[in-house]
């Protein structure tokens, strides 16, 4: 960490967790818990509980979970770091000089060699772009897109030399290692070849984070090589899911929407047209990750994606992401021309923002897209068109936009408004199946939680009582304690609520999430000390079931213990304790 447990403490204990998440989401009150729908995807039930005891969320619905500075890290988008001093300053507090463990120290500096390499590598392709004969093929590549020499160097457009090994050579001349080179993503280590570098005979545009700094680049084949793009893979410093090309430019655009395009070209040549609030995923397909980094900055999106087959599917499957996390898009038709380069370059900035001033709802969209897909000169082909669309209709929440909708696209496509709006409330009714991309996305979700839900789900259910019943711990007292779990997240955490419950009788579960530094860990933190396991269970029940895993966790660390011991007088106490571990009778109120 940056800063000492005491001040992260202190900024913790300076800011409920109820206050600040009422901030962003409604909350209201049931019980011990506070609850709304998930800011951080769409659900009609909700499913997000904040408790202000713990001082702890976690969504029963997509998995995330954490105190308040995870909150706020996932949802602005922030470090570590970053987190503290907006939550310190929305205290009123002045926070000392950061300090920095060896391994803290350790692991940013690394980061930031990373981005100094990936920007030393920018300023390398962008001078043998400007500067060198081979560079002149990309050069003239870019100005024949139709590029300024001043966007050209805005967006430090470069040129990867046609030898294999030139930036392998370039960056071990400035001192990179190859285990540097190899974890930039920039450069192949083989024991055959050496290094060899990833992009070679490439129009290369660097990506940059939300604050400026290059972490990756896309690289463009000069010629008819396959694949035409290629990306930097994931790094430390670089997850695609979690970046947008050119984010950084369009947050502080004064646009109140984004402009969201299919590739790295498009979003160049808009911004250079003056719409400075377009973005692009990093050579992936669109994901949840993208949708809820552009819901935390703007409520609106206008998709600007290509307009043959593949593209008006594209545009269909962001639809359905950005409805599901509760974004607003529009839908700029493009036609006749391919894409926004293509159609800027023929009409000009003015004839853009009027195809921006003409952009389709989502819904009017999706119902063209359908109502071109079917004959509507045959009575049966007009019969499923009105199907499907009635059934896209239906998952219209509000009420009066809902039958606005109706009266629209009855009156565009010659339907009788009242049977279409019977048959959108009956699909209402009955349930319509989500989208193919909704599902994927979910079924990623339940794989994940079903991953989190299958590691040591005793020790985890234990944890979670001590937490929910600090009582317990007197219970258990001499007959296991934090050694019993298994090394690794689980003996981290009883070790840290022991060490609380020794020292003060109590337990703080949000303190504990600051031991982790992945998202993930944090999440099944916060998962195993959020929940409630009292709902409808009688205090014999509680009793039973608090027996039953303390047993379970008594016998997993005797075996365990067995197998790894040689002394004969150890393995014999080990033996009649096992043999007394079906006596063990955990109560809460009896003593």
């Amino acid at each position: 960490m940056y800063y000492s447990d005491d001040i992260i403490e202190e900024v913790l204990s300076r800011n409920d967790i109820v206050d600040v998440i009422s901030g962003y989401t409604g909350l209201k009150r049931k019980g011990s818990n506070y609850e709304a729908c998930c800011p951080f995807h769409h659900e009609k039930t909700p499913s997000f509980k904040v408790n202000r005891e713990k001082q702890m969320y976690h969504c029963f619905g997509c998995g995330v979970g954490g105190n308040v500075f995870t909150f706020v890290m996932e949802y602005e988008n922030m470090s570590f770091p970053e987190a503290v001093e907006y939550l310190a300053d929305r205290a009123g507090m002045t926070l000392p000089e950061k300090e920095e463990s060896a391994a803290d120290r350790s692991r940013e500096q690394y980061k930031l060699t990373l981005k100094e390499m990936n920007k030393s590598a920018a300023a390398y392709f962008h001078y043998i772009l400007k500067h060198s004969e081979h560079g002149k093929r990309a050069y003239d590549y870019f100005k024949n897109r139709g590029l300024t020499d001043e966007t050209i160097d805005k967006f430090a457009l470069g040129y990867s030399d046609i030898y294999k090994d030139d930036l392998y050579k370039y960056l071990r001349s400035k001192g990179y290692t190859d285990v540097q080179l190899k974890d930039s993503g920039l450069v192949n280590i083989s024991e055959k070849e050496g290094g060899t570098d990833k992009f070679w005979n490439r129009a290369m545009i660097p990506i940059l984070d939300i604050n400026g700094k290059v972490i990756a680049f896309g690289g463009r084949v000069l010629g008819d090589g396959k694949p035409k793009y290629i990306n930097t893979s994931d790094t430390p410093v670089f997850d695609k899911s979690r970046n947008l090309f050119a984010m950084n430019i369009a947050r502080r655009s004064r646009r109140k929407s984004f402009i969201c395009c299919e590739g790295y070209m498009d979003v160049i040549s808009m911004h250079q047209a003056g719409f400075d609030n377009a973005v692009a995923s990093l050579g992936t397909a669109f994901t949840f990750g993208h949708a809820n980094i552009i819901k935390r900055y703007a409520n609106d999106v206008y998709l600007a994606y290509d307009s043959d087959g593949a593209g008006v599917l594209a545009t269909m499957k962001v639809i359905a992401i950005l409805r599901e996390v509760g974004v607003n898009a529009r839908v700029i038709n493009m036609r006749p021309y391919k894409d926004p380069d293509e159609l800027i370059q023929a009409l000009g900035s003015d004839g853009f923002e009027e195809r921006i001033n003409q952009a389709e709802s989502a819904m009017m969209f999706e119902a063209r897209i359908l109502s071109e897909q079917y004959n509507q000169n045959d009575p049966e082909e007009r019969t499923k068109f009105q199907n499907e669309v009635a059934k896209k209709l239906s998952v219209i929440e509000d009420v009066l936009e809902r039958n606005n909708y109706i009266d629209a696209v009855s009156n565009l496509y010659r339907i009788d408004r009242d049977a279409l709006k019977e048959k959108v409330h009956a699909y209402g009714i009955s349930g319509v199946a989500k989208p193919e991309v909704i599902e994927r996305e979910e079924r990623k979700t339940e794989q994940q939680s079903a991953l989190r839900m299958s590691e040591n789900k005793t020790a985890k259910l234990l944890l979670t009582w001590l937490v929910n019943e600090p009582s317990l711990f007197e219970r258990i007292d001499g007959i296991i304690d934090e050694n019993a779990f298994d090394e690794g997240i689980y003996r981290l955490v009883a070790g840290k609520l022991f060490e609380q419950y020794r020292a003060q009788g109590k337990v703080e579960p949000a303190i504990i999430i600051n031991l982790f530094d992945s998202v993930e860990e944090q999440r099944l933190v916060a998962q195993m000390l959020q929940a409630d396991l009292r709902i409808d269970m009688t205090a014999d029940e509680i009793d039973a079931a608090i027996t039953d895993v303390v047993k379970k966790l008594k016998l997993a660390s005797i075996e365990a213990e067995l197998l790894h011991t040689n002394d004969i007088s150890r393995m014999q106490q080990l033996i009649r304790e096992k043999a007394n571990v079906s006596k063990l009778n955990i109560t809460l109120n009896n003593g």
